[in-house]
């Protein structure tokens, strides 16, 4: 069962940084703010991952603590940009209607 929870927190945490690396080369703002969502479901999902592996035994309290300080972190910068672009385009929206 290890062996399954390390592979889904290895897709889930490289899936993070590949569509944050998709958004910056994104076609429009929109574009950039879909891919940055994306990556923050990931990453929300590499910390359930994260705490099932921890919960069974596969990582020790200071890795469990580590990665998690880590991740939590990464969530914080990708909410703040979600939320940043996100009241960028509001305005566009509106003028559009």
């Amino acid at each position: 069962m290890e062996r399954e929870l390390i592979s889904q927190l290895l897709r889930s945490g490289t899936s993070i940084a590949a569509n944050v690396y998709e958004a910056l080369y994104g076609n429009s703002s929109s574009d950039f703010l879909y891919r940055v969502r994306i990556s923050l479901r990931e990453c929300s999902e590499t910390q359930m991952w994260l705490r099932l592996l921890y919960e069974t035994g596969g990582l020790q309290d200071n890795e469990y603590e580590s990665i998690r300080n880590d991740c939590s972190e990464l969530l914080k910068i990708l909410s703040s940009i979600t939320l940043t672009l996100q009241e960028q385009l509001e305005p566009d929206k509106k003028q559009q209607r």
